[in-house]
C-alpha cells in the first residue's frame, strides 16, 4: 500500500511539472509595446496603460514620458512602436517620417499659466497680450500698469518677472506658443510656433514636471504647465480672457467648450489647432493630444494589440479622463477614430 501511494504520489508529481510546462510558455509571452513622447498627458496614458494591463496581461506599454519632440523623432524613426504629440506634425515632418503616422486625438486638456508671488494669495488674470509681453520680456515686474490694472486691489510688487519655459521640445510649449501667436501679432513674428522656439526671455525646465518644480522654488517666476500638474503640486495658476473677452479659468468645462466648435469641423486627419476658439464660456489655451500611429505595422500581433487599445482608450478609456482634470474627447471625434482605425495595417 505504501508503495503504491508513493507511485501516484510521484505519478501527481510528474503531471504537475508538464503542466507547469506546457503553461510557461504563455506566462511568459507578455507582449512589449514600446511608446515615447509627451508630457502633457503623461498622468492620463500611465493610468490607461495600468488599466488595459490589468485586463490585458499579455500587453505591456512602456510610455516614457520625453517631451512631444522626442515622441515625434523616434515615432518618425522607428525606434518606438508609437510616438504622442501635444502639437500636430506639419507636413515637413510627416513626409521626413520612415512611415506615415496616423494622429489619434485622445483627450484634451489646458496650459495655464503658474505663478509664485510671495505674499499674493489672489488668483490673478492675465490677457493674451499680457501673456505674450511678459515672455518677449516687455513687462518685466509683477507691478507693471498692464497686469495691475485688471487684477484691482492685490498687492502686486516691485519684483522682476522670473520667466520659466521649456527646455526641451515640448507639445505644451507647442500649445502655449500656438496662442501666443494667435493673440500677438508681435510673438507670431519674433518667435512663432513650434514644439521648439528660440525663447526672448527666461529659464528652461525640462518637462512640465521641470518648469512646475522650477516656479514652485523660484519666488516671483511665471511658467506654463499642463493643469494637472499644477493641481498636483499645488501651485497657484491664473485665469485667462478668452476671445469672447471673459476671464476664465481652465476646467473640464471650459476645455470641452474650446472643443465644440472643432468636433464639428474635425479634418479627416485630426491635425487641428482649438485654441483661442470662440466662446463666453471657452477656456482659450486648450488643445487636443494625440498618438502618433504607424500606417503599417509590420507585427500583426503588436498591430492587433495597438489597435485594440486604441479602441479601448476612445470608448471606454475616457471614463478616467474627468478625474485627471482631462477633457474626454466629443462623441463626434470618437466615432470618426473608429472609422480611421481602419487605415492601420498589419
Amino acid at each position: 500500500m505504501r508503495i503504491l501511494k508513493e507511485k501516484l504520489f510521484g505519478m501527481k508529481a510528474v503531471i504537475l511539472v508538464m503542466v507547469i510546462g506546457l503553461a510557461a510558455p504563455a506566462w511568459a509571452e507578455t507582449m512589449l509595446i514600446n511608446a515615447a513622447g509627451a508630457t502633457f498627458p503623461y498622468p492620463i496614458y500611465s493610468k490607461w496603460f495600468d488599466e488595459y494591463a490589468k485586463m490585458h496581461p499579455d500587453v505591456h506599454i512602456n510610455y516614457q514620458s520625453i517631451g512631444s519632440g522626442g515622441g515625434i523623432k523616434q515615432a518618425s524613426e522607428l525606434t518606438v512602436d508609437f510616438g504622442a504629440s501635444d502639437g500636430p506634425m506639419t507636413d515637413e515632418q510627416l513626409q521626413k517620417a520612415k512611415v506615415f503616422l496616423l494622429h489619434f486625438p485622445t483627450v484634451m486638456g489646458a496650459d495655464v499659466p503658474t505663478y509664485n508671488i510671495p505674499g499674493v494669495t489672489a488668483e490673478l488674470k492675465f490677457t493674451g497680450k499680457n501673456l505674450a509681453d511678459i515672455f518677449l520680456g516687455k513687462i518685466t515686474k509683477w507691478n507693471d500698469p498692464a497686469i495691475a490694472g485688471i487684477n484691482p486691489g492685490v498687492n502686486l510688487p516691485d519684483k522682476q518677472i522670473v520667466v520659466v519655459h521649456r527646455s526641451d521640445g515640448s507639445g505644451t510649449t507647442y500649445i502655449w506658443v500656438d496662442y501666443l501667436s494667435k493673440v500677438s501679432p508681435e510673438w507670431k513674428e519674433k518667435v512663432g510656433v513650434g514644439t521648439s522656439v528660440n525663447w526672448p526671455v527666461g529659464l528652461g525646465g525640462k518637462g512640465n514636471e521641470g518648469v512646475s518644480g522650477l516656479v514652485k522654488q523660484t519666488p516671483y517666476s511665471i511658467g506654463y504647465v499642463e493643469l494637472i500638474y499644477a493641481a498636483q503640486n499645488k501651485i497657484d495658476y491664473g485665469v485667462v480672457q478668452n476671445s469672447a473677452g471673459k476671464f476664465v479659468k481652465a476646467s473640464l468645462e471650459s476645455v470641452t467648450h474650446a472643443a465644440a466648435g472643432a468636433a464639428k469641423e474635425m479634418p479627416a486627419d485630426f491635425r487641428v489647432s482649438i485654441t483661442n476658439a470662440p466662446g463666453p464660456e471657452t477656456y482659450p489655451i486648450a488643445s487636443f493630444t494625440w498618438l502618433l500611429i504607424p500606417e503599417k505595422i509590420d507585427d500583426p500581433k503588436k498591430g492587433k494589440a495597438i489597435t485594440g487599445f486604441l479602441k479601448w482608450m476612445m470608448t471606454d478609456g475616457q471614463k478616467f479622463a474627468p478625474g485627471l482634470l482631462y477633457a474626454p474627447l466629443p462623441k463626434e471625434v470618437v466615432a470618426m477614430e473608429e472609422k480611421a482605425l481602419g487605415k492601420i495595417k498589419y
